[in-house]
C-alpha cells in the first residue's frame, strides 16, 4: 500500500468521523460538487485596498477560481481550486498594477458562526512566496474584530503555522505555532485542517492531532480575548509579502517571492485544492 493511498485514507477517516460525531450538530458543509461556486454560501472577492505587500490582485475569473469534478486530484466528492497566475501589469480598478493575479471568497453575511468546529481538507503547491491560507475573521475593525489562522503556509512544504491576531497581538503575534510535518510528508499531499473553537480556549488540529492549544489566560497576557463574537470563513491563495518574505529573506524579483516560485507560477503549476470545508456546533 503505498504512501498517497495511506494518506488518503487516512483523511477519509478523520473527515468521516467528524461529520458522523457532529452530524445532528452540523451547521455547514461544503464539498464543492456543483459546476461553478455556489454564490450563495460564498462571496469571490476582488482586490481593493492589498495588505502585507502582497503581490496578488484577488480578481473574480474562473481562471484563478473553479470547480474539478468527482475524485480528481483525490478529493472526496469535486474541489475548489484556488489558482495563481502571472498577468504581468494587471491593473485594479483603483489603477494599482500587479503581476499575479489569484483567488480568494469568504462567507461573511452567509455563514457566520460564534464557537464550534471549523475544518477543511486542502493540499497545495510548495515554492517560497505562495501564502494559502484557511482562516476566520469577526466583523468590524481589525485586529480588534479578532482573526484565526487555522492553517497557513508561506511556500516550505515542511511546516503550516496556526495564529491569533487581536487587540495587542496582532502583526508578528506572539500567538502563533509552527507545525512540522513528519518526514515523508509535507504540505502538497491532502490534510484536514481544524480549530475547536470554545469561550475559553482555541485548539488547533492537524489530520485530527492537536498541534497546538490557545487559552484565553494565555491571550490576555497580550490583550483582550476577541473571538466571543461571530466569524467567517475565508479561503485564500496570496502571493509573496511580508510573511513569507520574513520566513524566507527573499527580496528579489519580488518581495518573498522567489524566481523558482516565479516560474511555477508562470507553468501553471501554483494551486490550492480545497476538497470540503466542515462548520460543526461544540458537542453537548
Amino acid at each position: 500500500m503505498n504512501l498517497k493511498y495511506l494518506l488518503l485514507s487516512a483523511s477519509l477517516l478523520v473527515a468521516s468521523q467528524a461529520i458522523a460525531q457532529t452530524k445532528t450538530d452540523t451547521v455547514f458543509f461544503e464539498d464543492f460538487n456543483k459546476p461553478a461556486i455556489d454564490r450563495s454560501k460564498w462571496n469571490v472577492e476582488i482586490t481593493g485596498h492589498t495588505v502585507n505587500d502582497e503581490q496578488q490582485a484577488y480578481v473574480d475569473s474562473a481562471a484563478t477560481l473553479y470547480l474539478v469534478d468527482g475524485k480528481a486530484e483525490g478529493a472526496v466528492n469535486g474541489a475548489l481550486v484556488l489558482k495563481a497566475l502571472y498577468q504581468p501589469g494587471f491593473t485594479s480598478k483603483e489603477q494599482r498594477k500587479y503581476d499575479f493575479i489569484s483567488g480568494r471568497i469568504n462567507a461573511r453575511a452567509k455563514m457566520e458562526f460564534t464557537y464550534g468546529t471549523a475544518s477543511a481538507r486542502m493540499k497545495m503547491a510548495a515554492g517560497a512566496g505562495l501564502w494559502p491560507a484557511f482562516w476566520a475573521l469577526g466583523n468590524g475593525k481589525w485586529p480588534d474584530c479578532g482573526e484565526i489562522d487555522i492553517m497557513e503556509t508561506v511556500g516550505d512544504s515542511s511546516w503550516v503555522s496556526h495564529a491569533l491576531h487581536g487587540p495587542g497581538y496582532f502583526g508578528d503575534t506572539p500567538i502563533v505555532k509552527r507545525v512540522s510535518f513528519p518526514a515523508g510528508i509535507d504540505v502538497t499531499q491532502w490534510h484536514v485542517y481544524t480549530v475547536d473553537w470554545s469561550p475559553e480556549s482555541l485548539i488547533f488540529k492537524v489530520d485530527g492531532k492537536v498541534t497546538y492549544t490557545v487559552t484565553k489566560t494565555m491571550v490576555e497576557k497580550y490583550g483582550r480575548w476577541a473571538f466571543d463574537n461571530k466569524k467567517f470563513v475565508i479561503l485564500n491563495f496570496a502571493i509573496g509579502g511580508g510573511y513569507p518574505g520574513g520566513v524566507n529573506k527573499v527580496t528579489k524579483p519580488y518581495h518573498g517571492l522567489s524566481q523558482t516560485t516565479v516560474d511555477k507560477i508562470k507553468a501553471g503549476q501554483a494551486k490550492v485544492f480545497v476538497d470540503w470545508v466542515l462548520i460543526t456546533k461544540n458537542a453537548n
